[in-house]
């Protein structure tokens, strides 16, 4: 589906992704977003899109913002906290927010849809990880959410004849962003700057991609696959261990502090120490990343000693 002159939802478009995608999108299609705030800041929401401020677990609020009128719903609302003190009602909230849009569309009849998912449908999976790799099994709540989408959608592409483009991400860094390993190394620096606490053993390693080269990857994948449920991996084809994020925060900051380990092979319950997802599928489609894995925690973390701090940032 060509991105121009179209009528689009973003949901949750008020965080981090949804505020890039809708600058990106506005340029040249009528956008409306809908976020309830919790995740989001409002002003962050370009002036160019409409606006709304609702809770898509509420069904007459999803009634209101997606109506038959639009060309397609990009639905990146969601709980994001992979560690959540509550997930049974964060697993809850995001299966509401998502069946609840996926019945409007189908009674309103608009039928595109983009999914934002997560690596985390892969549990500790071989790494690189192929979009065909079988069992899923995801060690957390916010994964399990996220498998449990990706059937709903599947369904709907299925039975409903609904075009769904489904993305996996990797971790994404961005200007502006508030949660994760390189906005908490930075915060923990500034108030410490001698000495660093690292959760677990400092050799978890991933795939961090760079926040606009995810918001490029995914409107390439709409706009060159259709039809049916398309699943796509994005991220890099490089990884970064904790212990090296810590190298790069520090040397940005012209610091040298002492490293302390939390210990274990993981950060949290439910952290996949060790992540790659294989990028093979998105490149045979013609996109390749601009930043490798370490220079864009580089970028993420000049980004965020750019900001002033006491600028509000998104999750």
């Amino acid at each position: 589906m060509e991105l121009t002159d179209k009528r689009l939802l973003v949901t949750g478009g008020a965080g981090l992704i949804g505020t890039a995608l809708t600058r990106r999108l506005v340029a040249d299609n009528e956008v409306r977003v809908v976020d309830d705030l919790s995740n989001g800041i409002r002003d962050a929401v370009p002036e160019a899109a409409t606006f709304v401020d609702g809770d898509l677990t509420d069904p007459d609020v999803v009634a209101d913002v997606l109506t038959s009128d639009l060309d397609a719903v990009f639905h990146l609302a969601a709980d994001k906290y992979v560690d959540a003190d509550r997930p049974r009602e964060q697993f809850e909230v995001n299966e509401a927010m998502t069946y609840n849009v996926l019945e409007r569309m189908d009674e309103v009849g608009v039928d595109n849809v983009l999914f934002t998912s997560s690596s985390t449908v892969y549990g500790e999976a071989p790494r690189p990880t192929p979009e065909d790799y079988a069992p899923l099994e995801p060690i957390s709540e916010y994964g399990a959410a996220k498998l449990a989408e990706e059937g709903l959608l599947s369904v709907y592409a299925n039975t409903r004849g609904f075009t769904v483009w489904n993305v996996r991400f990797a971790n994404i860094v961005g200007p502006r962003y508030g949660a994760g390993v390189v906005p908490d190394f930075v915060y923990k620096l500034r108030e410490n700057p001698d000495s660093l606490t690292i959760l677990g053993d400092g050799r978890q390693e991933k795939s961090y991609m760079y926040l606009a080269d995810c918001i490029d990857a995914m409107c390439h994948v709409v706009e060159h696959t259709d039809g049916g449920m398309n699943t796509y991996n994005l991220g890099t084809r490089t990884t970064t261990s904790v212990t090296r994020i810590a190298d790069i925060v520090s040397d940005e900051m012209g610091l040298d502090p002492e490293y302390e380990y939390t210990g274990g092979d993981r950060g949290w319950d439910g952290d996949v120490p060790k992540m790659r997802l294989s990028i093979e599928k998105l490149s045979a489609l013609g996109w390749e990343p601009s930043y490798a894995s370490d220079e864009t925690i580089r970028q993420g973390v000049r980004d965020l000693l750019d900001s002033p701090e006491n600028e509000p940032h998104l999750r």
